[in-house]
């Protein structure tokens, strides 16, 4: 491949490795998001247990030199704000909009707490597999470096998106999501089974967040995230809590934001920092096009508070 093929390819392979890396913890955030939701809850403290779990994540990785000690320690993490959300949210009355919140703005403040001795030192990356080994070119090699938890991520759409069909669990999170009233005719507590799902939706949160201070960007510093926790929600919604369907739209969040370091990589000067707003054009252009007073959102659950 010449110097001229290279320029050719170059904006379509930085878009493609950036949207391989930055669509990682879109990709885990909205997994546990879609398991959630599909419980019949919604978590905005996902925002809040995506910073909290990038800085127990970075933390842990200095302290002990292993990254995958921080990756267990911010999925840990991430559970118990999943539990505390999901155990607040089972009281009569409670808003679990509005505990979400209350958690985002939480989990954000106690990282920026705790993480502030952890700015300065410099944590062990989480592992990459070169894939684009067999090239030559750096472009093509930088943009098959994969991340393990791109891949484990991929994964475990596809598990999600056949247990959601296929297996007694998948058969209650669903029915539980529809009719709280048709899981008690069934011997089910909705409680116990949204109070799992949400501790398990903010574990994957928290693996999200590891990744962000473990890899890539590869640091902790306080605006880490930039929204990504909040803009998952959408994401799951544009996805119609489909597992799958989360994955592909994770890709293209990834894909948006990767636009704007994609154009810089190969020599744009002038512009290229509009593109860095994408991702969140994109999420309001989402939001505007679901949202509609007229007609439900196909797939939903029923028992889903947006929904109602």
């Amino acid at each position: 491949m010449d110097s001229t093929e290279i320029g050719l390819w170059g904006v379509p392979l930085a878009m493609l490795g950036g949207a391989i890396r930055v669509s990682t913890p879109f990709i885990f955030v909205s997994l546990g998001e879609a398991i959630t939701e599909r419980s019949g809850r919604i978590n905005l403290g996902l925002e809040g247990t995506l910073v909290f779990g990038a800085m127990t994540a970075y933390a842990v990785a200095v302290m002990t030199g292993s990254p995958w000690l921080g990756l267990l320690a911010a999925a840990a993490a991430g559970l118990c704000f999943g539990l505390f959300h999901g155990w607040i949210c089972k009281f009569r009355g409670v808003n679990d909009i509005a505990i979400g919140i209350a958690l985002m703005l939480f989990g954000s403040g106690l990282a920026f707490f705790f993480g502030k001795p952890f700015i300065q030192p410099s944590a062990p990356d989480l592992p990459a597999i070169p894939f684009g080994g067999w090239s030559d070119v750096p472009q093509v090699q930088a943009a098959l470096n994969v991340n393990v938890l791109f891949l484990i991520g991929a994964a475990l759409a596809v598990f999600l998106w056949w247990a959601f069909r296929n297996t007694r669990a998948g058969l209650i999170l669903r029915v539980v999501g529809d009719s709280s009233d048709a899981a008690r005719a069934m011997g089910l507590n909705p409680n116990t089974v949204r109070l799992l799902a949400t501790g398990l939706g903010g574990a994957l949160a928290g693996i999200g967040g590891a990744y962000l201070s473990l890899y890539y960007p590869g640091s902790w510093t306080e605006g880490i995230s930039s929204g990504q926790g909040l803009m998952a929600v959408a994401l799951v919604i544009f996805a119609r809590w489909n597992p799958l369907g989360c994955f592909a739209a994770a890709l293209l969040f990834g894909g948006a934001g990767a636009l704007g370091p994609a154009l810089q990589s190969v020599g744009v000067t002038q512009g290229y920092y509009l593109f860095y707003a994408a991702p969140y054009i994109l999420t309001l252009i989402i939001m505007i096009a679901t949202s509609s007073p007229s007609r439900s959102l196909a797939g939903a659950p029923g028992e889903l508070s947006i929904t109602k």
